[in-house]
């Protein structure tokens, strides 16, 4: 079964986009401003629409194709992406297809689309871009234009691709097929540039907000990064989700602890070979528990939807980029979390990143303004969620309840004598040593390393001996990230910064959040797994659907996510339906997976 335009054409547009969404996609009701949207795009007027992750954007594009007569096109910056929008969409009976250097049946999806067989096409911008390419969509019918990523057009935005840039003239030769243009992450100098590069209209701008109240935000500072990694996963048992490291070489070493300690785990970075790195993305997406180690040329083209997991083992290069890694978790809506750990060398790394960057003035002020940002969030003892959306321009309640510092509120400490201390013993030691060697100058220990450079016998030795050592080191982590402490590019010691003089001389106040003693800590909310709430009584059929779904998924070679999803197996195990018409009516279901896989989830249901 398939459906075409065709079918509804004798309705009136609402209905049939309303009827396209419940027949096909098996949704009851648009979402937020899906709606407007969609209605906005079938009518032939232009939009860029900014929308967090999780939120439906894709429907915004794929309804007004199965409206609108001709194939629409979708412009998308990666293969795994394109490919997996099709997967999902030809799961529920849209025939849509993708042109890529991969794509093993190319010949036959150009002759459906020039026959008009095709309600959506994806291509990369290169190849809407490509000569031949451009002359065909000439001669044939198309219903609209879908930029995916539409953040990649701006010199602002956090994956810059130049190729966007090129995308308006290919739309402009076009008149009269809509633009639709879509990113989760854009501040509001990236959505004006956006809007610029593809020739949308200020007014034509949707923006329905950027918060992401299912997922948990959690930050620490780094202390033992393997424990502390896997201290996090044993909270995490049986779930998918995605480990960021800064380093090709810490992405192996990470999958190598995980891989010791009994997890499913992948590593992913540039360095591996394409036939590698593609096998381990197959078996992550096709996974319900798989882990991936990545660095960040993983994540953008994954639509995996039941990721519940994304820790970051070093800092992101922005705030945007942080909040469309972290956007990766929880797209199916359920519980997610997102844990960052965190030290000064991240914020020295960041620094000379910017500072070696061949761009123009203008581009690194505004990337120390985003470095900036995402230090703030860092340090806040506030609510970050109220930090994080400050940033996209949208205020948010003092508290939300789902992050750490709002579920285990910091306790303030007043570390200005503190922060003297340790800038005197940064100075009074040379400018040349690690946190390790000051610390135990600071707490009075000699060392053979200090008593090697005659640090015993200086005036800043045991003045810190009231001061743990784990609040030692989030004090320099703090400063770091002040700019009152920097990195010596050479040879890796602290140095004082520019920020150190009004410190040293009690101009500025030092607050720090207090640190626990770790045998001290307890079970945070951060090492319990993400899993939505299952009703007891339902628990084992919702195993046995999970299972089922599992078996079917396999036999049909598609991720489980493609089959249904965890909210509707909930649903299904909460209202058990007894007929094909009951099975209708669960969140989820379509026609097309009414027929497919309907009569084995009833039977299931029957049997519990």
């Amino acid at each position: 079964m398939s459906f075409a335009p065709a079918d509804l054409a004798a309705t009136p547009t609402a209905p049939r986009a309303r009827d396209i969404l419940h027949r096909v996609f098996g949704h009851a009701d648009f979402r937020g401003p899906q709606e407007q949207i969609i209605s906005d795009v079938i009518a032939g007027r232009d939009c860029l629409a900014i929308m967090p992750t999780g939120s439906g954007k894709s429907l915004c594009y794929q309804v007004p194709a199965l409206v609108r007569p001709g194939t629409a096109l979708v412009i998308s910056p990666l293969i795994a992406l394109m490919e997996d929008q099709v997967r999902a969409l030809t799961a529920q009976g849209v025939r849509a297809a993708t042109l890529n250097s991969q794509s093993a049946d190319s010949g036959q999806v150009w002759r459906d689309f020039v026959d008009g067989q095709l309600d959506l096409l994806y291509v990369s911008p290169e190849r809407a871009l490509s000569d031949g390419f451009g002359q065909m969509v000439q001669r044939t019918e198309i219903a609209l234009i879908a930029i995916d990523e539409a953040h990649c057009v701006s010199q602002w935005g956090h994956d810059f691709r130049p190729e966007y840039r090129r995308l308006r003239p290919f739309c402009d030769a076009l008149p009269g097929v809509p633009r639709i243009a879509l990113t989760a992450t854009a501040d509001r100098e990236t959505r004006a540039d956006i809007a610029r590069q593809l020739g949308i209209a200020d007014d034509r701008i949707t923006l329905s907000g950027f918060d992401r109240p299912n997922i948990r935000y959690d930050v620490t500072g780094r202390d033992n990064l393997r424990r502390q990694i896997l201290a996090f996963m044993a909270g995490q048992a049986g779930q998918a989700g995605i480990i960021y490291a800064p380093t090709r070489a810490g992405t192996e070493t990470i999958c190598g602890w995980l891989v010791e300690a009994g997890y499913r785990a992948r590593p992913y970075h540039a360095g591996l070979e394409a036939g590698i790195r593609s096998r381990h993305q197959a078996d992550f997406v096709a996974s319900e528990d798989m882990v991936m180690v990545a660095t960040i040329a993983f994540g953008m083209g994954i639509n995996k939807p039941d990721v519940r997991f994304v820790l970051h083992a070093g800092l992101p290069k922005s705030i945007e980029a942080y909040y469309q890694e972290t956007g990766r978790a929880g797209r199916d809506g359920d519980p997610a979390v997102a844990q960052l750990i965190w030290g000064g060398e991240d914020v020295a790394r960041l620094r000379s990143f910017i500072a070696a960057s061949d761009g123009t003035e203008a581009f690194k002020a505004n990337e120390v303004r985003r470095m900036n940002a995402l230090i703030a969030f860092l340090e806040t003892a506030g609510c970050r969620r109220q930090e994080l959306l400050r940033y996209f321009g949208e205020t948010a309640p003092a508290t939300c309840g789902n992050c750490d510092n709002c579920l285990n509120p910091p306790r303030l400490v007043d570390a200005t004598e503190a922060a003297r201390k340790l800038l005197s013993a940064v100075y009074r030691t040379g400018q040349r040593f690690g946190v390790a060697h000051l610390l135990d100058v600071l707490n009075g220990k000699p060392s053979e390393k200090v008593v090697k450079f005659g640090h015993e016998r200086s005036s800043v030795f045991g003045i810190g001996k009231d001061w743990p050592a784990d609040q030692w080191k989030s004090l320099a982590r703090q400063l770091e990230a002040m700019d009152a402490l920097e990195r010596d590019p050479e040879g890796g010691g602290l140095v004082l910064g520019p920020a150190a003089r009004a410190i040293l001389k009690g101009e500025v106040a030092i607050n720090l959040k207090q640190v626990e003693p770790r045998a001290a800590r307890p079970g945070k909310a951060s090492n319990s797994a993400a899993v939505a709430e299952v009703a007891p009584q339902d628990r084992s059929l919702f195993e046995a659907l999970r299972s089922l779904r599992r078996q079917l998924a396999a036999d049909a070679g598609v991720p489980p996510y493609i089959v249904f999803s965890d909210a509707t197996l909930r649903a299904m195990a909460a209202r058990r339906p007894q007929t094909m018409a009951d099975m209708a009516r669960i969140p989820g279901v379509g026609a097309v997976k009414l027929e497919s896989w309907g009569p084995a989830f009833l039977t299931a249901v029957s049997a519990a």
